[in-house]
């Protein structure tokens, strides 16, 4: 059998597929599936966003939905199946700072089960015109550059398309 990534990252700009590419990597697994959602439906638009991607996943996953204590919600399902977290940047959004994300690595580190996390690419758009905005964009990046220190894999998505950055040299048609 082909060992897959124990930790995975997926990165991506919006729209550019990396959620369904994480579901195609949790699938690989060929484990029971657990969604662990971040987003809170503050809105309509929100919440059919959030009923968009569960018809997406269609039935056999569970969700777990944990806006705030990722950590703890990692530590709670960890062997109960491949766990994948949809989003860091909506978690992070969230946090209280850098603090959370320490924790959050120390867990991540700690795991049994895999675990695919999804998460924006902020840093290739614009320059925020605003200096909070400009804060949240930098710890954002922070955290994605420490999540990936500790993955076994990353991917990005472009376009739909998948896009192996660790470790390199595989063919992503062969590896999803």
């Amino acid at each position: 059998m082909q060992r897959f990534g124990h930790i995975t990252m997926v990165t991506g700009g919006a729209r550019s597929g990396k959620s369904a590419l994480a579901e195609r990597l949790v699938r690989r697994h060929g484990q029971a599936a657990i969604y662990i959602a971040t987003a809170q439906a503050g809105d309509a638009e929100m919440a059919e966003r959030i009923a968009r991607h569960r018809r997406s996943r269609g039935a056999g996953w569970i969700t777990v939905e944990e806006p705030v204590d990722l950590a703890g919600a990692l530590r709670k399902t960890d062997g109960q199946g491949v766990r994948l977290v949809d989003c860091l940047t909506l978690w992070m959004s969230n946090c209280e700072g850098r603090a959370d994300v320490d924790r959050l690595c120390r867990v991540l580190r700690e795991q049994n089960a895999p675990v695919v996390l999804v998460t924006n690419e902020l840093g290739q758009g614009i320059v925020p015109g605003n200096q909070m905005a400009r804060a949240f964009r930098d710890q954002h990046g922070w955290m994605n550059q420490a999540v990936a220190q500790i993955a076994d894999e990353v991917w990005m998505a472009v376009s739909g398309m998948p896009l192996r950055l660790k470790p390199r040299g595989d063919d992503p048609d062969e590896a999803v």
